[in-house]
């Protein structure tokens, strides 16, 4: 997945998220799915981008402005950067609304990547 790529998650009908790849524990992973669940891991293995993921998915009612997440101890552009990596890897959406961008987690991103990592196949 070169780094300008997004992951794209499909949707089922009903909104939820397929799982981005079969459970670990169904064999060996093919060359794709390992790149897209390395994507995911990657964009969450940075402490800052863990904390701003938590701070949305736990913010009331489900969404957050980046003027309610921002302060995780780094500069406005560099959480902005965070935020894109996020974004780039599937695993939050964004809407702006008038001069402030708002983020959701990715609709079941959560539970298709426990999907994934499911030891009871």
């Amino acid at each position: 997945m070169s780094k300008s790529e997004v992951a794209e998650l499909p949707l089922l009908q009903n909104g939820d998220v397929v799982p981005c790849c079969p459970p670990i524990t169904a064999g060996e992973l093919s060359q794709v799915d390992a790149e897209k669940m390395a994507a995911m891991f990657k964009a969450l293995s940075d402490p800052v981008r863990l904390r701003l993921f938590s701070k949305i998915a736990s913010h009331p009612g489900g969404e957050a402005c980046v003027c309610d997440i921002a302060d995780v101890g780094v500069s406005q552009p560099t959480v902005s950067h965070h935020l894109k990596k996020l974004r780039e890897a599937g695993l939050l959406t964004s809407e702006r609304r008038g001069t402030w961008v708002y983020y959701q987690v990715a609709p079941s991103v959560v539970a298709a990547m426990a999907a994934m990592l499911d030891l009871r196949g």
